[in-house]
């Protein structure tokens, strides 16, 4: 994956130095993969540089900053988060503040910060978010899946059509095939 997302970083334009740094992200971002996960197909391990490439491929142009924090950042799984001290520490303090301005799911003024941040950090956080939710069904918790599910008609979806539209397709997409799913599933 490591290759990948410096392959598609050149490809996009960037230069050897950004390329390092986002290269310097995603390794970060998979110090406590390596460490917590057995399996290197798992989607938590894949997960910091397919977030990435949304990026680039749904996205297009976005700056590097956010790139890196979007590489690094980690809504639903605590014991896979970096922490902060870290990422200042590896990335810089741009990185380290864009991430610290990332509200995480179940925030309950989720809606009102996506909203507030530029569009470097929202287009992360959105990149990050879409991943985990596109993945979500190979988690057991059918709780989980409602309020997931939920929270993304109310917060995510809506924030995504007006930020970007090919994002927003993606995010309409997981929500009716993902709704259809959680019907399916639930009342089996």
């Amino acid at each position: 994956m490591a290759a990948s997302v410096s392959r598609t970083a050149v490809g996009r334009g960037l230069v050897p130095d950004e390329v390092d740094l986002l290269g310097r992200a995603h390794a970060l971002a998979m110090e406590t993969r390596v460490q917590a996960l057995d399996d290197d197909h798992h989607p938590a391990y894949l997960h910091p540089g397919r977030t990435v490439l949304v990026l680039f491929r749904d996205v297009g142009v976005v700056p590097l900053v956010a790139l890196c924090a979007a590489a690094v950042h980690e809504t639903e799984d605590d014991h896979l988060r970096v922490g902060r001290d870290a990422v200042r520490s590896a990335l810089g303090d741009a990185v380290a503040d864009l991430l610290d301005s990332l509200p995480l799911p179940g925030d309950e003024r989720l809606l009102e910060r996506l909203v507030g941040l530029e569009q470097g950090p929202l287009l992360a956080a959105l990149a990050e978010r879409l991943d985990q939710l596109r993945h979500a069904h190979l988690r057991p918790d059918h709780e989980w899946w409602r309020a997931i599910h939920e929270e993304a008609g109310a917060v995510w979806v809506p924030v995504a059509e007006r930020t970007h539209p090919r994002l927003a397709d993606r995010y309409r997409h997981w929500h009716r095939t993902f709704g259809r799913r959680l019907e399916r599933d639930l009342s089996s």
